[in-house]
């Protein structure tokens, strides 16, 4: 199932800047990946740039015990939850990620305005990372992708918007059916999604986002984005 729009008619004239933004850069690091995957380079990248919980949580045990020159490794590891919401596994990840990004981000930001909408961004990304560590800490494989950030996204969206109806199209092999889906539908369709996030994966030896509990701790980002939205009372 593929979202295409909505049909919400809102009544400003605001530009999603910040979306537009974050997916000319998401796009312009993919390409980056391919090109180093090319290279046989794409490992070291995605080693260095993802999220690797065993990393963050094996220095912030070693500073804790007295060890303070781990606390720059533990710092590292948590801007690596940045570094990695930008950096994506495979062709079907980044494309449905972005296209769920286009759809619900676009009006998201129009409601809650560019600066607001890029913290919510970068702090759902955050504590969602956060999350994952703390599920599966002794993970040693590469977590990335904005998975965590566009399902905040989504859950942001459906609280404020829990009635209306997104257009969508069905693929069915050579023919693409149209049809209109409540916006929660879409929070039980993230979860088969993360099941064809394999489809065309870029070459990783050692591998990255494996199917387990710290891959599937995203989904904290849809009750996360919940509670924001009620903080800021949006």
């Amino acid at each position: 199932m593929i979202p295409i729009g909505d049909k919400l008619f809102l009544l400003t004239n605001k530009k999603p800047l910040v979306v537009w933004f974050l997916i000319g850069i998401n796009i312009a690091v993919f390409l980056w990946e391919v090109k180093l995957e090319i290279n046989g380079e794409l490992a070291s990248f995605v080693n260095h740039w993802g999220l690797i919980p065993e990393r963050v949580s094996a220095s912030f045990y070693s500073a804790i015990a007295g060890n303070p020159a781990a606390w720059l490794v533990v710092f590292w590891g948590l801007l690596s939850i940045f570094s990695g919401m930008f950096v994506h596994a495979s062709y079907s990840q980044i494309v449905s990620n972005l296209i769920f990004l286009w759809v619900f981000g676009n009006t998201l930001e129009k409601i809650i305005g560019n600066g607001r909408f890029l913290l919510f961004y970068l702090f759902c990304g955050f504590l969602t990372g956060i999350v994952q560590i703390v599920v599966e800490p002794g993970l040693s494989i590469p977590l990335v992708g904005t998975n965590g950030v566009v399902t905040s996204i989504l859950g942001a969206y459906v609280y404020k918007f829990p009635k209306v109806k997104i257009d969508s199209i069905l693929p069915l092999v050579i023919l693409y059916i149209p049809v209109e889906l409540p916006a929660f539908f879409y929070c039980l369709w993230w979860y088969v999604q993360q099941l064809l996030y394999g489809i065309g994966s870029l070459n990783v030896p050692g591998g990255v986002n494996p199917m387990g509990v710290g891959y599937l701790a995203y989904g904290a980002g849809l009750p996360i984005a919940v509670v924001l939205m009620m903080i800021m009372k949006l």
